[in-house]
């Protein structure tokens, strides 16, 4: 196995850990590591974890596509419903980045909704040095989480960026180690699911989309929720909240 899956955390309950685990290619992604990555991302979420973290063996995040399976279209198919239904989850989801994060390695990090970066990290998305390109999910997503002209910079000249960078860009909200992503996953864990998912739709949908509807729908869910009467009475009672969901 490629991808390897964490629920049962020390320390950390309801956070689950996907790890990459292809050293030898630098944690490069396949046709079958892809589908074990969509697996453990679909049953952290039926396990009922409340935080996803990835990360990479080795000291590498993920250094992009094996370019054995470039040659077949139907990879960036699959690689393109893979990356819409995990950034779509109802969980805070974070990329703890060192090394490489190139190429679709960029793309899962920017999959996720929070990314700490270890110094000596590495960015790069070398589409034009493949002759290829990225969907636009990707492109729109890279500008927005590192800012456009960044993704100008990488896109059009190859450049590679790094833990500075990422993090001068805002790209990164933490520096640090998959300890500090653990420590931020705990922070999530604990905080209303309803009011996380509801926000994730509506930073996903732009102004004057018909997807407004979606985000509406969840700001109705959440304010008509079990959990606001919660937060409201601990509120009161001064104690922490016991969200459910609900």
């Amino acid at each position: 196995m490629a991808i390897t899956l964490e629920t049962d955390l020390p320390d950390h309950p309801r956070v689950a850990l996907v790890t990459i685990d292809r050293q030898e290619r630098r944690n490069a992604i396949d046709h079958t590591s892809l589908e074990e990555l969509d697996a453990a991302v679909a049953e952290a979420v039926d396990g009922g974890a409340r935080a996803l973290v990835f990360t990479g063996a080795g000291g590498h995040f993920c250094a992009g596509a094996d370019l054995k399976e470039l040659e077949d279209v139907a990879f960036t198919r699959r690689l393109a419903e893979v990356l819409a239904s995990l950034s779509t989850v109802p969980l805070t989801t974070i990329a703890a980045i060192s090394g490489s994060c190139m190429g679709l390695g960029m793309q899962l990090a920017v999959a996720c909704d929070l990314r700490v970066v270890e110094d000596g990290a590495r960015f790069a998305v070398p589409v034009a040095k493949l002759g290829l390109m990225v969907d636009h999910w990707t492109i729109d997503r890279v500008a927005r989480f590192f800012g456009e002209g960044a993704a100008r910079h990488m896109a059009l000249t190859a450049a590679v960026l790094d833990a500075d960078d990422a993090w001068r860009l805002g790209f990164a909200q933490v520096r640090g180690g998959l300890d500090d992503a653990l420590a931020l996953a705990d922070r999530a864990v604990p905080l209303a699911p309803l009011s996380q998912a509801g926000s994730k739709i509506g930073f996903d949908t732009p102004a004057g989309s018909p997807e407004v509807a979606r985000y509406e729908e969840a700001f109705a869910r959440a304010w008509a929720s079990e959990d606001l009467v919660e937060g409201r009475r601990a509120f009161t009672e001064r104690r922490a909240p016991e969200f459910r969901g609900r």
